[in-house]
């Protein structure tokens, strides 16, 4: 009998949590990238620009996991205008050994929510000062609320400031932030003075023009850019490379769709300059935060390592919690045993 497990998000969100144990599986994931023979093709993207779409396809083989995953993940960012997510999709989880189905985790994007907080707060545990108590985030989407929550995991967080385009929806985000965590969460209508005094800054949004500016930047910050996931976006300000440390999460990938291929465009970074990326940070192979006073800037666009691991993750855990529906996918298929 060949078997296959279906996993609804009701069935993973109590199995996968934005805790310690997926920062750790993120963090492995990007140590792994550094380390070992990672098979991670570039990502797969379809846009469908009358509806404001985008699809992207992730995946890797980590060598010493059971499983890859595919992921396909839509964003349809004028979504909630009707009053639904701009972000779903699902994952495939594949046997390394076989190549055969062994989950479909019909996710609602929940783990890539999870995943990619937990990455920021990988970045922010490698590249920001351990001393780190003010975060501002600019964004007020859920992300944003999960890359806060995730960088209390990993700093000690007593105040944060939250900034978006959508006045409301940031004062939804802060009070609703400030009663989950139980520190006080501000709404500052300036970005700027979101940004200033700040020991960590997350940019959490689909934006096509800068939203942080260079000459904001204040010496001993971190940065983590995490909207920056196609070639149109764009977050910060390619002038602040004269200023920061820069970490990218794979460069052949930032180069071409991250903060650091705006840079180059501008022609304020050479087409072929080297950076570190995070997993060599991690590793210890490559330097990361050299001073107090240094500007870090963590460019995360996203990577198939971080979906192979997570599903992997989640689909051992359900296996253990006996969550989910098995099917045998060879008499779905009218086969015989």
């Amino acid at each position: 009998m060949s078997e296959m497990l279906v996993l609804t998000e009701a069935d993973l969100r109590p199995v996968v949590r934005l805790d310690a144990s997926a920062v750790d599986c993120v963090e492995a994931a990007f140590a792994a990238l550094a380390t070992k023979p990672v098979a991670m093709p570039p990502i797969l993207r379809l846009d469908i620009p009358e509806h404001r779409g985008e699809v992207d396809v992730k995946t890797a083989y980590v060598p010493g996991l059971d499983g890859f995953a595919i992921k396909v993940s839509p964003g349809f960012f004028d979504n909630p205008l009707l009053g639904l997510p701009s972000l779903n999709g699902l994952m495939i989880l594949f046997s390394t050994k076989t190549g055969l189905v062994e989950a479909l985790l019909l996710d609602n994007g929940y783990l890539t929510d999870v995943r990619t907080a937990a990455a920021g707060a990988v970045a922010a545990r490698h590249l920001s000062r351990p001393d780190s108590g003010v975060a501002a985030i600019l964004g007020a989407g859920m992300q944003a609320r999960l890359q806060l929550e995730a960088l209390t995991l990993v700093r000690p967080i007593r105040e944060a400031r939250i900034w978006a385009r959508d006045a409301a929806k940031a004062v939804a985000t802060a009070r609703d932030l400030a009663t989950r965590l139980g520190l006080p969460v501000v709404v500052i209508a300036d970005p700027e003075q979101a940004v200033r005094g700040a020991d960590i800054v997350v940019t959490t949004t689909p934006s096509e023009r800068p939203i942080l500016k260079a000459d904001w930047l204040e010496p001993g910050q971190h940065v983590t850019a995490m909207g920056a996931d196609s070639e149109h976006k764009n977050e910060i300000d390619p002038e602040a490379f004269a200023r920061v440390t820069y970490i990218a999460d794979r460069l052949s990938q930032t180069r071409r769709l991250g903060e650091l291929h705006h840079a180059i465009r501008a022609g304020l970074v050479a087409e072929d300059a080297t950076f570190a990326e995070l997993g060599e940070v991690i590793a210890g192979t490559a330097p990361g935060r050299t001073r107090a006073d240094a500007i870090t800037l963590a460019d995360l666009t996203g990577t198939g390592v971080q979906d192979t691991a997570i599903a992997n993750l989640a689909f051992a855990r359900a296996r253990s919690a006996k969550a989910g529906r098995p099917i045998d996918t060879k008499a779905a298929a009218g086969e015989t045993a």
